[in-house]
């Protein structure tokens, strides 16, 4: 359960800190529906670029944006869908855009869940306290954002091999920023650091992702409904919600899925990772350039039981998707294609994670052969503002992109995606996924073997959601007290 004492002393102090820096902390039902967003704070907003590091664009912590880098207000979910003439598979595949939130990714709202419980309880201090953000890449960067706000220092752990823009960005935000070795799938290494932070003396409290139900229940309660909202507005008559395809990553995303299934009991959730580092599909290790997804453990909040497939996403797969997506000759040859310009134009809202959350979608579409009516939803985390250097590194590497290329692209990693390097879970298998958490957890991070037991009734995640109302009662409470 997340830990809803309040602590006075502490809180009394984060108050008279919110009220000198303008705060109020958005609820989980403004970031659900901002049309409870007051209208002051909407006014205000005209004013504010998206990316601004502003009190008030805490509540653009949402789904909700207006799709401009400034002055935007809220409007419907912003999503994309695929057509068959770029998919191969006549499902429908819908993504939400994470792209139109503060940070440019959805991973500050993640931040936001893990943050929001022990800032208005007192259970964090801003004043004495450094926050420390573990991450492969962009909720560290949300969570540097959100300490930036609150005045208080921040450290920013990632891998060393991320995206140069995620560093270069960081720099101006991040009070410390520590590049931990390996690449995307070098997760303990992050955990390490923070052992080593905890070991030094220092007064911080780390917000670990990978093991805070703040970002499951984020997720669960405002990625989920919005995926509810996108499915209302897209679903036609006859029309069958089927499943939701996510990179499990922190395991914060894929809670969506929760949301939905308890609404569509007869939809199912695949759960993807890189083909390179296998860890769900084969309890399998290795290096991947999917950037955004972590592996090599099974994350403490991941709901394994409620996971039906598991998709391998080769990484060759993204990064040349990435060329044809966003080279000229790749957009000219998709219009060519059939493929509407209108649709071409978009794709750069497709980070590399993206890209493999669609391909993900579109091999789940394969497995349980959907058809025209069957409607699979997945997620863009991200978008190419953090990946121009990568598409650089790959015409260097591989020499200029033409429609030959393209053409190759297109039909080898898109149109001929198989069901190979996948699997459907029964009971068992679930239960084994969920038992590689034992490995990094109980061993080595602190866990018991009863914590991790507990968490395979589905009650406890009952429990977690059912959190939501108190956490904005207490927020309501804080907000009052900072007048």
């Amino acid at each position: 359960m997340i830990d809803l004492t309040v602590h006075p002393e502490v809180l009394e102090r984060t108050v008279a800190r919110a009220r000198e820096r303008g705060i109020r902390v958005p609820t989980f039902a403004q970031m659900v529906d901002p049309s409870r967003v007051p209208a002051a704070i909407v006014d205000r907003l005209a004013g504010i670029g998206l990316w601004d590091v502003d009190p008030l664009n805490l509540f653009r912590i949402t789904w909700h944006n207006e799709p401009v880098e400034h002055g935007g207000g809220f409007g419907p979910v912003n999503y994309l869908e695929f057509p068959p003439a770029l998919t191969g598979v006549p499902a429908r595949i819908i993504a939400l855009v994470g792209k139109w939130f503060p940070t440019g990714a959805h991973k500050v709202g993640a931040a936001f869940g893990c943050l929001a419980p022990r800032l208005v309880t007192g259970q964090f201090d801003p004043a004495r306290q450094k926050a420390v953000w573990p991450s492969t890449g962009n909720y560290c960067r949300g969570g540097a954002y959100d300490s930036a706000i609150l005045g208080c220092e921040s450290v920013a752990i990632l891998p060393e091999g991320m995206s140069r823009e995620r560093f270069e960005w960081l720099k101006t935000v991040a009070g410390e920023v520590i590049a931990t070795p390996g690449s995307e799938s070098n997760v303990k290494e992050i955990f390490d650091k923070c052992w080593e932070l905890r070991r030094s003396g220092q007064d911080l409290m780390i917000f670990n992702q990978f093991d805070e139900f703040g970002n499951y229940l984020w997720h669960y309660a405002v990625t989920g409904a919005a995926m509810g909202e996108a499915l209302q507005r897209v679903m036609r008559a006859g029309d069958r919600f089927a499943g939701y395809a996510s990179a499990t990553g922190s395991a914060g995303t894929i809670a969506g899925g929760d949301w939905l299934k308890q609404r569509y009991p007869d939809s199912r959730i695949a759960a993807s990772e890189a083909l390179q580092c296998p860890t769900l599909l084969r309890a399998g290790f290795g290096a991947h350039r999917i950037e955004g997804i972590g592996d090599k453990h099974v994350p403490w909040v991941h709901n394994t039981r409620n996971t039906d497939l598991v998709v391998a996403i080769d990484d060759a797969a993204p990064m040349a998707l990435l060329r044809l997506f966003n080279e000229e000759a790749g957009k000219a040859y998709l219009v060519k294609a059939g493929v509407p310009e209108s649709l071409v134009r978009d794709l750069p809202l497709l980070g590399i994670s993206g890209i493999s959350n669609v391909l993900s979608a579109v091999k789940m579409a394969r497995w349980y052969e959907l058809g025209s009516q069957d409607v699979v939803l997945t997620i863009l985390t991200d978008s190419m503002d953090l990946y121009a250097s990568r598409v650089a590194e790959l015409r260097e590497e591989e020499g200029p992109f033409d429609a030959t290329g393209a053409a190759v692209a297109h039909h080898r990693w898109m149109l001929g995606a198989t069901i190979d390097h996948m699997a459907e879970l029964g009971y068992w298998e679930r239960k084994r996924i969920h038992h590689l958490k034992y490995f990094t957890w109980v061993e080595q991070q602190g866990k018991t073997a009863a914590e991790l037991d507990a968490l395979w009734a589905p009650g406890w995640w009952e429990a977690i959601q059912a959190q939501v109302p108190d956490i904005d009662r207490l927020i309501e409470e804080f907000n009052r007290a900072v007048g």
